[in-house]
């Protein structure tokens, strides 16, 4: 069985590398969040010039997706964009999972460590968003922005500048945009700071937000490096590093200013009808869900296909690791001597997968294995083994508990009636083990339905990244998370009741064959 399983694996494992490998050629993979109008967002369609989504039925737009256009078609490719959350953009690049970065990146000297930056193809400047009816609304320099709680995106230069504010309260930096519009917009922080183009973006979705931007010598003071914009390549890209400069230098200031003033009225904005400045919070959920109800169902779908199958395949890992943790020494001495060696790598696999978040995991199994040695795993299948390894190694101490919870006095009696330790097993001891632990599985079951939530940043379309997409769509963030947060609910509640159903059946039956 085990023989068979790693043949299918290896199959799988082919089979998806052999279709990378055949996409490389066609396509120029670029890497952005698809969530930071007007540089980049996600929609339903293809209007205005968007492209396709990897691994999904949207489409991407926006000012990095019209330069990355104008590349691809020098390159004689057609442009995919791979969706990816900020912080696993370098990782995706580096370890080859995507050609290069289009996402309003600038080129810092911490980033220029780990990869190339062609020449600037845009040059921005910082601002505040803040509520227009708050505090700050009215606000002209930064010397205004005293007592008032600030942050910006994790990991980029913006985030500093919030130390050039006199008395302002230095928030802990937010993972994304959307997080820091609902933020403001929740009051939970007075404002963010930005960029203009995606300051201009927000003001313009959303009525509830402005941007504060100042005059000369009342604002920020930056750096060329920082406020300049660049595709991000891998260091030995030469070749398409100057392919790239070359595109980018027969664009003009003014086309640049144009393309960047159309992908502003261009952008997506927050649905409004006649009834919407009346209807209540929950008229408001249905008619997000009843508007992208084929988005929550394949987030929905994928989370539930990752979550059955790596707790299926987990808790038979568990049973196998299981099984040989409870088996006797080997009476050869060569054979005992290995027998310990792997015992010692279970055990190493199992506090290793024990103690470490699994979103760390995610990061290093999908872009490592491909940094390191090469090996090009689709996102779906790696998902499925992240899980899968990753419960294993929890059922393995809940199996474990399972055995010794056995009675040793049936040991003895199958020992004494001739069984060899597998038969002890496999007649004895493991239909008792499976009832024993159906509670904890069930239970590590219901937490793999959660945790598929942390998969987003190696771009697996979850239910978790499906509502992010529709909360940057609509701009209803609020709403859109209750929504995801009600599926959750329904999800886990519903496996729990069917779970204790066969918790009661497998108790019955055990009852009448007792009674019989």
């Amino acid at each position: 069985m085990k023989k068979i399983l790693l043949t299918c694996f290896a199959a799988l494992l082919l089979l998806f590398a052999g279709v990378t490998s055949a996409q490389a050629d066609q396509y120029l993979r670029v890497g952005m969040e698809a969530a930071y109008a007007p540089f980049n967002w996600t929609q339903d369609d293809d209007s205005n010039g968007a492209v396709p989504i990897e691994g999904s039925d949207q489409y991407a737009n926006g000012y990095d997706v019209q330069i990355a256009k104008k590349i691809a078609d020098s390159l004689g490719k057609e442009l995919l964009v791979v969706k990816t959350s900020w912080t696993g953009l370098i990782p995706a690049l580096t370890s080859g999972k995507i050609d290069m970065i289009a996402a309003g990146m600038s080129p810092t000297d911490e980033r220029k460590q780990e990869i190339a930056f062609s020449d600037a193809y845009y040059t921005s400047y910082p601002v505040i968003v803040v509520s227009a009816d708050g505090d700050y609304a009215d606000a002209t320099s930064l010397a205004d922005f005293k007592g008032a709680k600030l942050t910006a995106q994790q990991g980029v230069y913006l985030y500093d500048l919030i130390d050039q504010i006199p008395g302002a309260t230095k928030e802990t930096a937010m993972g994304d945009f959307n997080q820091m519009r609902q933020a403001v917009d929740s009051g939970i922080i007075d404002g963010y700071i930005s960029e203009r183009p995606d300051a201009t973006s927000a003001e313009k979705a959303n009525k509830k937000l402005k941007m504060i931007a100042f005059e000369d010598g009342k604002g920020f003071t930056t750096s060329e490096s920082d406020t300049a914009i660049a595709v991000g390549l891998r260091k030995d890209d030469t070749e398409t590093l100057a392919k790239v400069n070359a595109v980018l230098a027969t664009i003009s200031a003014d086309d640049r200013l144009k393309l960047m003033d159309e992908m502003i009225d261009a952008q997506p904005l927050e649905e409004e009808d006649d009834t919407s400045a009346n209807s209540n919070f929950f008229t408001q959920m249905w008619t997000i869900l009843t508007n992208n109800w084929q988005q929550f169902l394949k987030g929905t779908g994928m989370t539930l296909l990752i979550s059955i199958i790596g707790t299926v395949v987990g808790t038979i890992i568990g049973l196998l690791i299981g099984v040989y943790r409870t088996a006797p020494r080997a009476a050869n001495k060569a054979l005992a001597i290995l027998q310990k060696l792997f015992g010692w790598f279970l055990n190493i696999y199992i506090e290793i997968f024990r103690g470490t978040p699994m979103i760390v995991q995610a990061m290093v199994i999908y872009y490592g294995t491909a940094q390191a040695f090469g090996i090009s795993i689709d996102r779906t299948l790696a998902a499925i083994f992240i899980v899968s390894i990753n419960t294993g190694a929890y059922m393995s101490e809940i199996v474990r508990g399972g055995i010794f919870a056995v009675d040793k006095g049936q040991f003895e009696a199958a020992t004494a009636l001739g069984f060899t330790h597998g038969q002890t097993m496999r007649k004895v001891v493991i239909p008792q083990v499976v009832r024993n632990i159906l509670p904890a599985t069930g239970n590590e079951f219901v937490i793999n339905i959660k945790d598929t939530s942390v998969l987003n940043v190696i771009s697996v379309v979850e239910l978790y990244f499906s509502g992010n997409t529709v909360a940057t769509q609509t701009y209803q963030y609020f709403q859109t998370f209750f929504v995801i947060a009600a599926i959750y609910f329904v999800l886990t509640f519903t496996v729990t009741r069917i779970l204790r159903y066969v918790e009661r059946r497998f108790d019955q039956d055990n009852y009448t064959q007792g009674v019989h």
